[in-house]
């Protein structure tokens, strides 16, 4: 067989844009049945904008596909990084490589909602008003170089392989469709999710309008970053959260020029309601 029938790493690529299609298809359509929030009129204008955004992003990250190999290599065969100092069980330097990226995740995320710089670009993720599975995908693609660029420091710290970097992209990717989604789930199902990964209900917190919910829950995939670093918290009824940013109600931000243009034109600061929403 040739390289590219044997490496896992190509079947790991491939499935991962199957599942998402799997995912975004499955969660459009519990969002149609059982929607936390109803009323939605352009779902479909909204599904495309947001996957035309992500297509572009697919082109960058390939454009990153060969420095992301190298650096990991170079760890690999080094021992350098936190999981090469010393020999370790597979099953640990597993376990270690998720948790060490899971945990990065966190603080870049929270990092974009402090740096303005990096906040200027996160904006467009939750400028969106009308969220559901598709804004999982739906980033600016100077988000997304800043991303990978910081990437290739971090990967060769944690001493991760590519192999371990496309299975957890395999495995929280469906986590962060779904936090996404408007899918409402009973809030027992959700309570016990949630001790494990991100809901929708906790992640519908995270794109309130109200800053202090905006600056809680970063998590993309293991709830218990959230917890450990005390930035977890919940609504009552996520139903009466309102979502998006205040200085993007204009249709224009809606569309994919207005959303790529945005961190240009728009202010840096953090664009949230300052008034406590009713409980």
């Amino acid at each position: 067989m040739s390289p590219t029938e044997t490496d896992p790493t190509v079947w790991l690529h491939h499935g991962r844009s199957f599942l998402a299609a799997v995912m975004l298809a499955a969660l459009w359509t519990g969002e149609s049945v059982t929607p936390i929030f109803p009323g939605r009129q352009r779902r479909l204008s909204h599904i495309a904008t947001n996957l035309a955004l992500a297509a572009i992003n697919a082109v960058i990250a390939s454009g990153f596909a060969f420095a992301i190999l190298a650096v990991t290599e170079w760890a690999r065969t080094r021992p350098f990084g936190l999981l090469n100092l010393t020999p370790l069980p597979v099953g640990l330097h597993w376990l270690g490589a998720i948790l060490l990226l899971d945990c990065w995740q966190y603080g870049w995320h929270r990092l974009n909602h402090r740096v303005p710089l990096l906040w200027r670009f996160h904006a467009v993720h939750h400028s969106d008003a009308e969220m559901d599975a598709s804004s999982g995908v739906r980033f600016h693609t100077g988000e997304m170089v800043l991303s990978f660029l910081a990437r290739l420091a971090v990967l060769p710290l944690i001493g991760l392989t590519l192999t371990q970097l496309l299975v957890y992209e395999f495995v929280s990717l469906p986590v962060i469709l779904f936090h996404h989604s408007n899918l409402r789930i009973s809030s027992r199902v959700d309570r016990w999710l949630r001790w494990v990964i991100v809901t929708p209900w906790m992640h519908s917190v995270h794109h309130s309008r109200w800053q202090p919910e905006t600056d809680s829950n970063y998590t993309s995939f293991l709830s218990v970053w959230d917890r450990l670093f005390g930035s977890f918290r919940l609504r009552d009824k996520p139903a009466e959260i309102s979502l998006g940013l205040d200085n993007y109600k204009e249709s224009e931000w809606r569309q994919l020029p207005g959303m790529l243009a945005a961190p240009f034109t728009k202010s840096p600061s953090h664009d949230f309601a300052t008034q406590k929403p009713l409980q």
